[in-house]
């Protein structure tokens, strides 16, 4: 195989790259949140253990919301790992293509496809882990967001902000 014959391939790979790129750094940021997931998860159930009874409700469910959340992150990160590892197949998979001189562009489609649908999927369970926190949030704080108060007033203008 000629330089000008793999320079393309080279070219070809370069999406693929950036593609694991920034797939690890959606990766990492999961994996961030599950840590602290699981570190709260620690303290209350202490908490729990350690406290009074008139808490133990409240805790209780905040454990139960935490437990979701654990579970959409583990399905994030593995849907968005899946992702990660076809696209670096997806390279391998360019380089062999031309190296064998094999004709498998359905290979190759079907690769980025399946690992542009994994990280979709990934990313939609990390949206809905998002959502579950700031739904935590508000549930341990008792704030309510601005627009559900303003419904509330009846659509009154709040000079609060």
């Amino acid at each position: 195989m000629s330089l000008d014959q793999f320079i393309p391939v080279l070219q070809l790979s370069i999406g693929p790259v950036i593609m694991i790129s920034g797939t690890g750094l959606v990766l990492l940021s999961m994996t961030n949140r599950i840590a602290r997931v699981i570190d709260r998860a620690r303290r209350l159930a202490e908490t729990l253990r350690s406290g009074p009874s008139s808490e133990s409700h409240r805790i209780q469910g905040q454990l139960v919301i935490l437990d979701r959340r654990g579970r959409m992150l583990r399905l994030a990160i593995a849907f968005t790992s899946t992702s990660l590892l076809l696209a670096a197949f997806l390279v391998i998979a360019l380089f062999l293509v031309v190296l064998l001189d094999l004709e498998a562009a359905v290979l190759i489609v079907a690769i980025f496809i399946s690992s542009m649908v994994f990280l979709i999927i990934g990313l939609v369970y990390f949206t809905a882990d998002v959502n579950a926190s700031l739904a935590a949030l508000k549930l341990e704080t008792g704030v309510e967001s601005y627009d559900r108060r303003k419904k509330k007033i009846g659509g009154a203008q709040s000079n609060c902000f």
